[in-house]
């Protein structure tokens, strides 16, 4: 079976006649969206800072949401909140999350994110699978991943990369977080953010990014002597930068 189980996820099915209008009103993305394919998106807090991000996926007569494990309660709660009186139903369901790269396999949607992240598909279990390690291509392309660099109350998504990946649409109208998350967009430069670096040493997750001794960052995931790092971009100016006994450099924003 070609690709891998992707076994961190969890798949809400969301059903109704307002399903659609439902998550328009409440996401990131522009649902019409859905007619090409998967749908990457975040649901925020009104103060524009992140919930969760997920995919959402044409399935079947309804939709499904492929979130993090972690995330998964936590939005089912908060998606019921909303519901008030809308013809809609939430229910986890126990169909399967593959992921791969190379040849899609029929039915497999491709990864909206990054043309390096491949295909995803949904349906029934199946065994087997190759085994592909993931954090060397989201560092390649500088991909943040929930719980890791996308974190739940303290994340905005714009600093995380959410405009080239695919994530926000700036014409669908209003959604919940989206005042703060114009606003930011139309600031002159972002002050803080996830960036690429190249290590020089041996740095670790979690090292803090010194330069000139004070701290302006700090590093997430580390892949081979690359790495993604959430930096305070208006003060590292020109000073070397370096992350326990490692010297740190910021590469080009991955296209």
């Amino acid at each position: 079976m070609p690709g891998e189980i992707a076994k961190d996820r969890r798949l809400l099915q969301v059903d109704g006649k307002d399903a659609k209008p439902f998550l328009q009103n409440l996401i990131t993305n522009d649902m019409s969206k859905l007619s090409n394919g998967l749908v990457y998106s975040a649901l925020l807090t009104p103060q524009g800072k992140f919930v969760a991000d997920f995919f959402v996926v044409p399935y079947k007569e309804s939709l499904l949401l492929d979130v993090h494990e972690e995330m998964a309660e936590d939005i089912f709660s908060r998606l019921s909140l909303y519901r008030m009186r809308a013809a809609i139903k939430f229910e986890f369901i126990g169909a399967q999350v593959r992921r791969g790269l190379g040849a899609a396999p029929s039915g497999a949607y491709p990864d909206p994110r990054h043309s390096s992240l491949g295909w995803r598909s949904y349906g029934e279990s199946e065994p087997g699978g190759e085994k592909i390690d993931w954090n060397e291509i989201r560092v390649a392309s500088c991909i943040p991943e929930s719980c890791i660099e996308l974190i739940p109350g303290s994340t905005f998504i714009l600093e995380a990369g959410f405009e080239r990946l695919n994530g926000v649409d700036f014409a669908k109208g209003c959604y919940v977080g989206q005042e703060v998350t114009a606003r930011m967009k139309h600031k002159a430069k972002l002050r803080k953010g996830l960036a690429k670096v190249e290590i020089r040493g041996s740095a670790k997750t979690g090292d803090p990014v010194l330069a000139n001794g004070r701290q302006v960052g700090e590093i997430h995931t580390v892949s081979g002597n690359l790495a993604i790092a959430y930096l305070r971009f208006d003060q590292l100016k020109d000073f070397e930068l370096q992350a326990g006994d490692s010297f740190v450099s910021v590469l080009p924003n991955p296209k």
